[in-house]
């Protein structure tokens, strides 16, 4: 590359001119934006060319198109800008302005390159005062570039390098800026205060999802084996007591009475034969003892089966409100003796459900304060404090091994059965340093096992 204060050979007086004009323009230009304006479409004053793009170095290293003649702004991901970035990066460290043809281009290249530039290239780098490699300058035209032109280039590029590299100190990137706030005294009072922060005491947390249970809700079971025939009561409506909940097929009931009543009648009137036959026979007493028996068995089975049939429709105990869930899972499903079907909840004595994961898992007392969050009701959280907290751990409803925490509320409102949303648990105070990286410790001794 010629010297930037050496002019080329043959340089006659306008072209002089015009190579003063452009380098003033570079040396007034105060924003790289600017620059790449004066680059791509203000030298074609000296030289003639159809397209020009500017490529500047990042603080990796990496070419990134700045700037292209005739537009203002360059997208990224057009397919002019694609090709053309994938061009530049595979081309060779250069040293000097180098001209590029077509017909010399790689197969993978011509193709894109018959379509996007005219077929001779012209390849400037842009250098800083030390030789670093600061960008690179594209010129396509149809015309062969000539010698004394890429010695003219030369020169005019070694001041747009220069320029390029000035304004990109003048304009550092982040972590440039970062190295030099690193040494100032604002820098060492911020390390200072955030190092201070992470002794601050704050209470461990952890948030699980939650629901609205009722605290002490009676369970609702099976009188006896049976399948389920109807329900009295759609799902969480308030019942009185004495109200029908649900019944059970009575088909096999009805027809074991009804032979129930046909075997006493039989039983009955044997009884009655055995009588008559006493008056005139003393050997049939003893027949008329045991077919009185018979009559008393078939009685005791009547009423066995009749007290069944009472009991095929379930009444509520109390008032409160029927907690189950689809009535069409229960229909024509087989119960057992004791089996729950619904609970009988009160209003009045709503608590929270808390499955908290394994994996967020807290050291937790009763009387820990929690805070429930609502999903219809976000912006007004309801306070409570734990109750009580099991020991093993247990699959959730979403199928995650989770520990079953159960609260009360201790506001004065408490909200409607079956809601669900997510609580916040708290547990023991901890610096803020521990509760930051409590998560990442875990995890490493999950990995490493130290």
């Amino acid at each position: 590359m010629a010297a930037p204060d050496t002019p080329p050979p043959l340089l006659n007086q306008p072209a002089l001119e015009t190579l003063l004009y452009l380098e003033g323009r570079a040396r007034a230009a105060t924003r790289l934006t600017t620059l790449g304006f004066t680059l791509t479409n203000e030298s074609l004053a000296l030289f003639p060319y159809r397209q020009a793009a500017l490529f500047l170095c990042d603080a990796f290293g990496t070419l990134r198109l700045s700037a292209a003649s005739g537009l203002v702004s360059v997208a990224e991901d057009s397919p002019y800008t694609t090709w053309l970035s994938r061009y530049v990066r595979q081309l060779p460290a250069l040293e000097a302005p180098t001209p590029f043809n077509l017909v010399d281009a790689p197969e993978d290249i011509a193709e894109g390159w018959s379509e996007w530039l005219p077929g001779h290239l012209l390849a400037v780098p842009l250098n800083a005062p030390d030789g670093t490699p600061v960008g690179l300058a594209l010129y396509a035209r149809e015309q062969p570039w000539l010698d004394n032109e890429s010695a003219l280039v030369a020169r005019l590029h070694a001041t747009y390098g220069y320029c390029a590299w000035a304004l990109s100190r003048s304009q550092p990137g982040i972590v440039e800026r970062l190295r030099r706030w690193r040494s100032t005294r604002a820098a060492r009072w911020t390390a200072l205060a955030l190092a201070a922060s992470l002794l601050i005491p704050v209470r461990l947390s952890t948030l699980a999802p939650a629901e609205v249970v009722a605290l002490h809700a009676p369970a609702v079971t099976a009188p006896q084996d049976g399948v389920i025939k109807t329900f009295h009561v759609q799902p969480n409506v308030p019942v009185k007591a004495g109200q029908a909940l649900f019944s059970l097929d009575d088909t096999t009931l009805s027809n074991r009475r009804e032979v129930a009543l046909k075997a006493l009648a039989i039983a009955q009137a044997d009884a009655l034969v055995a009588q008559q036959k006493a008056f005139d026979d003393t050997r049939s007493k003893a027949e008329m003892a045991a077919a009185l028996g018979r009559v008393k068995e078939k009685e005791a089975e009547l009423a066995a089966i009749t007290e069944l049939l009472g009991r095929i429709e379930v009444r509520a105990e109390r008032d409160g409100i029927a907690v189950f869930g689809d009535p069409n899972d229960w229909l024509g499903r087989p119960v057992q003796t004791g089996e729950r079907v619904m609970q009988l909840a009160d209003p009045r004595d709503a608590g929270v459900l808390v499955w908290l994961p394994v994996g967020d898992a807290l050291n937790l007392e009763a009387g820990a304060p929690l805070r429930l969050f609502l999903h219809t009701q976000p912006l007004s959280p309801l306070d409570g404090e734990l109750l009580q907290t099991s020991y093993q751990a247990v699959t959730s409803p979403d199928g995650v091994a989770s520990y079953r925490l159960r609260g009360r509320f201790t506001d004065s409102e408490t909200p409607r059965i079956g809601l669900k949303g997510t609580a916040r648990v708290s547990g023991d105070w901890a610096p803020l340093a521990y509760y930051v990286l409590r998560r990442p410790l875990a995890s490493l001794r999950e990995w490493t096992g130290l």
